[in-house]
């Protein structure tokens, strides 16, 4: 197994950060369930890719932000070597936070290539404050990828976190290329 890639998962307060990252390890999140405020929590997985060549990852679950905790700490966006920005597609304010962090990303490492992911989650609830339309144009400009899921359908939340492999069809009884690995 090669280098350890550093993934830092960032976004607004309750946007649905630690409820990806368990749903996509674990398989255990259930949707509507209560999490508590995360200060910081790293998940380590191995992901298996379709050349049978394991990678290691390391999740950084950032504390969620908002008006009294508006910015990303400096030493995360030094650290890493990819972002996922996650807004609740349920939350306007949050959508506009990924904004702030892109370019807060961008100034902080000068323009300097890294990986960064926009997911909106929650798509399965009907209170949609953000359209697809408006993300997708955001994620044009800024030159990001941009996923929507929803916490329920756990295969769909995998592509956010491998876009950097080429594209596989997995085997149909394959439950996730994520092997949890003890944390650190």
């Amino acid at each position: 197994m090669g280098k350890t890639s550093k993934v830092v998962v960032c976004g607004q307060a309750s946007s649905g950060k630690t409820a990806v990252l368990e749903q996509l390890i674990y398989g255990t999140h259930t949707a509507g369930s209560q999490l508590f405020a995360t200060i910081e929590d790293i998940y380590v997985a191995n992901i298996e890719t379709d050349r049978g060549v394991r990678e290691k990852i390391r999740f950084y679950d950032t504390a969620g932000l908002s008006s009294s905790n508006p910015e990303l700490p400096k030493h995360y966006i030094t650290l890493a070597d990819g972002f996922v920005l996650v807004y609740s597609t349920t939350d306007r304010e949050s959508f506009k936070r990924i904004d702030l962090l892109k370019r807060d990303i961008d100034a902080a490492r000068e323009k300097k290539e890294v990986t960064v992911v926009a997911v909106g989650t929650k798509t399965d609830l009907k209170d949609r404050k953000v359209e697809l339309r408006e993300a997708q144009n955001w994620a044009q400009k800024e030159k990001v990828r941009l996923f929507e899921v929803s916490v329920k359908e756990r295969k769909a939340l995998m592509d956010p976190f491998v876009v950097r492999s080429p594209p596989s069809v997995p085997p149909p009884d394959m439950v996730s290329p994520f092997r949890s690995s003890a944390a650190v």
